[in-house]
C-alpha cells in the first residue's frame, strides 16, 4: 500500500496566507488610526496630507514590486520572504512612534516598499506548492488572508485605540507581532517541495502531477528580469490594466468608505469604521466563490474562458454596485452596495492570480510583481485623485462625482479582463 501525502503543503498556504493577513492589518489600519481623535490632535494633517500619505503607501508598494518579483527568483523566496515581513513590521512599529507628517510619510513608504515583496513571491509561491489543479482556489484562499486582515483592520484598530487610549498602540502591537512571525514563516518554509525535509515522496508526486514542463533557476544562479515580455506580451499588459483600473476603484472601499461615510452621510466614527469592515468582510466570500467557479470553468471552458469569464463578470457588477450607491442615502445600503463591490473584486482576483501562474510559468514572481506595480499605482492614484475630485467638483459635499470615477475605473477594468488570455503561455527560456 503506497503512503499516503505529508500534508507540508497546507502548512506553507497556512503561513503564506498568514503572511497576507498580517500585510493587509498593517496596510489599512492607517485609515482608522488617520480618522481617530487621539491621531488629530497628535498629528493634524489638512485633507490634502492625509491623501499623500495614504497614497504613498501604495506608490511606493507598486514601485518596490519589480526589484521584490526579480529578487525572489534571483535569491531563492525563504529568506526574502521573512526578511520582508520583519522589514514592514519594523516600520509598523516606527508608525507609532512618528512625531509629524515627515516621519509619518517615512514610516508608510518603508512599509510600502517592505510589503511589495509579499504577493509576487506569494505567487511563485504557490505556482511551487499547491496541486496544479487547485491553483484557483489556493491562490484564493492566500488573497483570503489578506483580505480578513483588511476587513478587520477598521473595527480592530479602533477597538485598540479606544481600549488603549492612544492611537500609536495600533501600529506598535501590529508591528511587533508581525516581528515574531517573521521567525514561524522561516521555520516553516523551503523554497521547494524537493528541498522540504518533512514532505515524503507522495506529496512530491502530488504536486508534480499535470504540471507543465518549464526549466527553473536555481537561487543565487545568474536570472535577467524578462523585460522584452513585459513589454511586449499583449495578455500582461491586458492583465496590468485590469489590475489598475481595479484597484483604482477599489482603493474607495479599502481606505475612503467610512470618511464618505462620516462627511457625506453624517455617520459616527465608530460605526461608520464598523461599516466599512462589514463592506470588507462581504468580500471574504468572493474569494472563497471565485476559486471554486474560475477552477470549474477552466474544467468546463477551458483555461482563457476560464479565467475571463470571472474576471470580467465581476468587475462589470462591481461598477453597477457603485452605479447604485449614487441612489442611496440609507448607511445600511450603501454598505451592501460598497460590500457587493468588495464581493465583486475579490471573485475575480483567483482567476487573476491562477491566470498569470499558468501565462507566466518560471517568470511569475517578477511579471506577477510587474502586473501588480500596474494595479498598486491605480490605488495610489486613487486615493490622490479622490480629494482632488472632492475639493473641486463636489460643491454640496455627497462625494457622487467620487462614485461616478470609482464605477467608471470598474467599467474601463472589465474591457480590459476581455483582452486577457491565459493560454498565451510565455517562452521560459531565460
Amino acid at each position: 500500500m503506497s503512503a499516503q501525502p505529508t500534508a507540508v503543503r497546507h502548512w506553507i498556504l497556512t503561513a503564506t496566507t498568514a503572511a497576507a493577513f498580517l500585510m493587509y492589518l498593517d496596510r489599512i489600519c492607517m485609515a482608522a488610526i488617520m480618522n481617530s481623535d487621539s491621531f488629530k490632535a497628535d498629528i493634524p494633517l489638512t485633507p490634502a496630507m492625509d491623501g499623500w500619505i495614504k497614497g504613498a503607501f501604495f506608490a511606493a508598494y507598486a514601485l518596490g514590486q519589480l526589484p521584490a518579483g526579480y529578487l525572489a527568483v534571483r535569491f531563492g523566496a525563504r529568506g526574502l520572504m521573512s526578511l520582508y515581513i520583519l522589514l514592514w513590521s519594523a516600520f509598523t512599529v516606527m508608525t507609532g512612534f512618528a512625531v509629524g507628517a515627515v516621519t509619518l510619510l517615512l514610516a508608510r513608504i518603508g512599509c510600502g516598499l517592505a510589503e511589495a515583496g509579499a504577493y509576487p513571491i506569494s505567487s511563485g509561491l504557490l505556482a511551487r506548492w499547491s496541486e496544479w489543479k487547485k491553483r484557483g482556489f489556493t491562490s484564493s484562499v492566500v488573497s483570503l488572508g489578506g483580505r480578513v486582515g483588511g476587513a478587520v483592520a477598521p473595527a480592530l484598530t479602533v477597538t485598540v485605540i479606544a481600549s488603549l487610549g492612544d492611537w500609536r498602540w495600533a501600529g506598535w502591537l501590529y508591528g511587533f507581532a508581525g516581528i515574531l512571525f517573521a521567525w514561524f514563516f522561516w521555520s516553516v518554509f523551503r523554497e521547494r517541495p524537493q528541498d522540504h525535509p518533512r514532505v515524503n515522496e507522495a506529496e512530491r508526486a502530488l504536486l508534480a502531477a499535470d504540471r507543465p514542463p518549464e526549466s527553473a533557476t536555481a537561487a543565487g544562479a545568474r536570472y535577467v528580469f524578462p523585460w522584452r515580455l513585459a513589454f511586449s506580451h499583449g495578455s500582461l499588459w491586458m492583465n496590468s490594466a485590469a489590475q489598475f483600473f481595479t484597484n483604482l476603484g477599489w482603493a474607495f472601499v479599502a481606505v475612503s468608505m467610512s470618511k464618505f461615510l462620516i462627511e457625506a452621510k453624517g455617520i459616527g466614527k465608530t460605526e461608520a469604521e464598523t461599516l466599512n469592515t462589514v463592506a470588507l468582510s462581504i468580500g471574504i466570500a468572493g474569494l472563497f466563490a471565485g476559486g471554486y467557479v474560475t477552477d470549474l470553468c477552466v474544467k468546463r471552458l477551458g483555461v482563457r474562458r476560464g479565467r475571463i469569464l470571472p474576471l470580467a463578470v465581476s468587475r462589470f457588477v462591481a461598477a453597477g454596485a457603485f452605479a447604485a450607491s449614487l441612489w442611496f442615502d440609507n448607511p445600511y445600503l450603501l454598505t451592501a452596495a460598497f460590500g457587493l463591490a468588495a464581493f465583486s473584486t475579490d471573485f475575480g482576483l483567483p482567476a487573476l492570480w491562477a491566470g498569470l501562474q499558468e501565462m507566466c510559468g518560471k517568470h511569475t514572481p517578477p511579471l506577477f510583481g510587474w502586473a501588480n506595480m500596474w494595479g498598486n499605482l491605480g490605488a495610489a492614484i486613487g486615493i490622490w485623485v479622490l480629494p482632488l475630485l472632492n475639493q473641486r467638483l463636489d460643491t454640496d459635499g455627497n462625494w457622487m462625482e467620487a462614485l461616478i470615477f470609482c464605477a467608471v475605473a470598474f467599467v474601463l477594468s472589465g474591457l480590459f479582463c476581455l483582452g486577457f488570455d491565459a493560454e498565451k503561455r510565455l517562452p521560459q527560456e531565460d
